[in-house]
């Protein structure tokens, strides 16, 4: 069979299944502006790149995305024929016109977030003003997301927390299924080290506190951390911060004046930097070794969309200390699979910081809870063959209720 998986930035969301299907003898194409790695045995389709808002209205650069999208597809349908089904990601335009090159292909939509002026990521930041040109700039954002919703044959959300906040009107097409965490790969390690880079080599002995986010800035809680981790480190000489992920802005804004958070936060807390490692953006194996040795792993996040970090922590049997919000809330169960703490609260992360320090023997029972729930809801094999067996449906089925998802 012959698929097309479309997402701006590629792979993203689709690696494992890409890879899956392909091996699994389907004809695998990507239609993206940009590929991020090279896998095996898949082919990439690039559409001309659209420069992003602010450098065009919102409205403009969905129309701008979709429209080169949907030329491409129709090049491909021109040279090729018609795919068998089309599956992609919602959240730029990408999809919004496929329907028009695809009259009777059956099309699924990832959907990965949905905005909202309250309740969610938008105002949770106590200091953030909530203006009318925010409000009118997010159903703008939403404005493609549904145009596109409205003519899918299905969609897959994630999580139910993500998926919670597209209307109403559209829950009968959206399926629940995450995109997989590799359980064989990320496992508990007794003997599992990290070197450092000044040389130093950490293993599950060592008293090490781990942070992990695509960029280091307030959506994932930085502020937060970095405040607990100076409180902590000097009421603990042997505490060691390890810290993975890059300067620049996945979410939410840059600052005004231009610097890095990092660098704000090291002057705000005066922490002992010989105390605290940061590592940069590093190999997924190296992520692996980094929650294999974590005595707590801290995980904190606005109401937005879950990361993988979190649960990989947790399949590798890592003790979480999560935020009190809504994604993490679907996943962590207080004191029994993890630890909640208040998202601004880093007096209280501290503190739960240093219990899991000094509990390390008692956490057992935890970390196995942690494990299995990850192996039960979240595991690769079994979020593969659910979304496998969805895209078989669509392509076999009429395209009435029946092919919709049950997942």
């Amino acid at each position: 069979m012959k698929i097309v998986l479309v997402h701006r930035h590629g792979p993203g969301q689709f690696v494992h299944l890409a890879c899956h299907l392909a091996n699994a003898g389907w004809q695998v194409s990507f239609l993206c502006e940009a590929m991020n790695v090279r896998l095996p045995g898949i082919r990439t389709l690039r559409q001309p790149a659209t420069p992003p808002p602010p450098a065009m209205p919102f409205a403009q650069y969905h129309q701008e995305v979709g429209l080169k999208a949907a030329k491409t597809l129709d090049s491909l349908v021109r040279e090729e024929g018609v795919p068998d089904i089309v599956y992609g990601h919602i959240g730029w335009g990408s999809m919004m016109f496929a329907r028009d090159v695809l009259p009777e292909t059956p099309l699924i939509g990832y959907c990965e977030h949905y905005y909202h002026a309250t309740g969610r990521d938008v105002g949770f930041a106590p200091d953030e003003d909530i203006t009318l040109a925010k409000r009118t700039q997010l159903r703008l954002r939403n404005a493609a997301q549904l145009a596109t919703l409205d003519q899918l044959d299905a969609a897959i959300s994630p999580t139910r927390w993500q998926k919670s906040a597209f209307p109403v009107a559209y829950h009968h097409k959206i399926g629940v299924c995450h995109e997989g965490v590799d359980t064989r790969r990320c496992r508990p390690n007794p003997n599992a080290e990290l070197t450092l880079p000044d040389g130093r080599v950490l293993g599950t002995g060592d008293q090490v506190i781990t942070y992990v986010a695509r960029d280091l800035e307030p959506y994932r809680g930085f502020p937060t951390f970095m405040r607990a981790a100076a409180k902590l480190a000097k009421e603990n000489p042997d505490v060691v911060f390890v810290v993975a992920g890059g300067d620049g802005i996945s979410y939410g804004q840059p600052r005004a004046d231009g610097r890095k958070w990092r660098d704000v936060m090291l002057d705000e807390t005066g922490i002992d930097q010989s105390r605290i490692h940061f590592l940069g953006q590093i190999p997924h194996d190296q992520l692996i070794r980094m929650y294999q040795i974590s005595s707590a792993h801290i995980y904190l996040t606005y109401p937005f969309v879950l990361s993988w970090s979190m649960l990989e922590a947790m399949a590798c049997g890592a003790p979480v200390i999560a935020s009190d919000t809504g994604p993490c809330q679907e996943v962590i169960r207080d004191g029994h699979n993890g630890l909640f703490t208040d998202f601004w609260d880093s007096d209280t992360l501290a503190e739960k910081m240093a219990f899991c320090l000094t509990r390390q023997n008692d956490l057992g029972r935890m970390r196995g809870q942690a494990r299995k729930t990850i192996i039960d809801h979240f595991d690769l094999e079994l979020c593969l063959d659910k979304q496998t067996s969805l895209l078989e449906r669509m392509v076999s089925a009429d395209m009435g209720p029946s092919a919709r998802p049950r997942m």
